[in-house]
């Protein structure tokens, strides 16, 4: 019988996305997916959904009842540039709702767990060149701080009580399905949509910044494949470093400038340009391709076509 998944924070960035691909791979009734407030029409449209409160512990104890829940993929997170707006909410948020599903594993309500982490965790002090996966995390913002405590959490729930949870520390992450969610790497997905729209766009991160990126499909992927792996292979219990793309703003508009010639780029850095220098530009993944195989698909180019073919789409619809 297919494990039945519940995926909390189903309407963002990731969670929609992770949603329809687990979907597709253990049928629509199979997955059933939550968030404080309703999806896209296809989201809703493809299977079960129940709006409720990753904060609040009975909405999501009573959803893993109903649905004699296996799996739970905790995906709601308050990013980094909206957590420094709001630092208690974003704590709260990122906190309460890790708890609550680490409880629930603890009790035996739901056999495994996915949280992910991020390269927030790491900070100014810690290597910025092929980031260790074990090295110094002194993090400087509220997301980061937040995901480096969910990061001890985990793996004391599971040296302590044998809760399977499974992590990755996400790179920035790179969609044309979902607009940003109020992230340090929205640049990114933000610059497609303005090359196609009207052939320019102004960078809230300085030309030379290098930070680690992925394409949608590699992160999606990795979730799934980490989630499949047997227990006895995942070493890492608190998150996985993963790695795919390295690349600046200024790399980035070269690689559209390929496809749309008259695109233009300048820059005004904001406040997230301090976010951004805390964070490594390039991670040493290692370990997860050892451990569980990991390897990604996707090359700048190849995510550049795919971006520009699909942001020309979502704006067609």
């Amino acid at each position: 019988m297919a494990s039945k998944i519940l995926i909390i924070g189903a309407c963002g960035q990731i969670g929609t996305e992770l949603t329809m691909a687990l979907r597709e791979e253990v049928g629509n009734r199979n997955v059933i997916a939550s968030d404080i407030r309703e999806g896209s029409k296809e989201l809703m449209a493809s299977g079960p959904f129940e709006v409720a409160d990753a904060t609040n512990f009975d909405q999501i104890q009573d959803l893993v009842m109903h649905y004699e829940i296996d799996e739970i993929y905790l995906m709601a997170a308050m990013l980094s540039a909206t957590a420094e707006k709001f630092p208690m909410k974003g704590w709260a948020l990122n906190m309460n709702s890790l708890f609550h599903v680490l409880n629930l594993a603890k009790d035996k309500k739901v056999s495994k767990v996915f949280w992910p982490s991020s390269i927030a965790v790491f900070g100014p002090t810690t290597p910025k060149h092929d980031t260790p996966q074990n090295t110094i995390m002194e993090p400087t913002t509220v997301y980061g701080i937040s995901k480096q405590a969910g990061e001890r959490w985990c793996e004391y729930y599971f040296k302590k009580f044998g809760v399977d949870v499974r992590s990755i520390r996400y790179p920035g992450l790179i969609s044309y399905k979902t607009l940003p969610g109020g992230g340090t790497t929205d640049y990114a997905v933000e610059i497609y949509h303005e090359a196609l729209k009207n052939k320019k766009y102004t960078s809230f991160l300085k030309e030379d910044t290098e930070l680690p990126m992925m394409f949608m499909d590699d992160a999606i992927r990795a979730a799934m494949s980490l989630m499949e792996a047997p227990a006895d292979s995942v070493k890492v219990r608190s998150s996985y470093n993963l790695a795919a793309l390295n690349f600046t703003p200024e790399t980035l508009s070269k690689s559209i400038r390929k496809h749309i010639p008259e695109f233009e780029i300048d820059y005004a850095p904001d406040f997230r340009q301090a976010i951004a220098d805390s964070w490594p530009s390039s991670i040493d993944d290692s370990s997860a391709r050892k451990d569980w195989g990991w390897k990604p698909e996707f090359d700048l180019e190849k995510m550049t076509r795919e971006m520009l073919k699909g942001v020309k789409d979502f704006h067609e619809v």
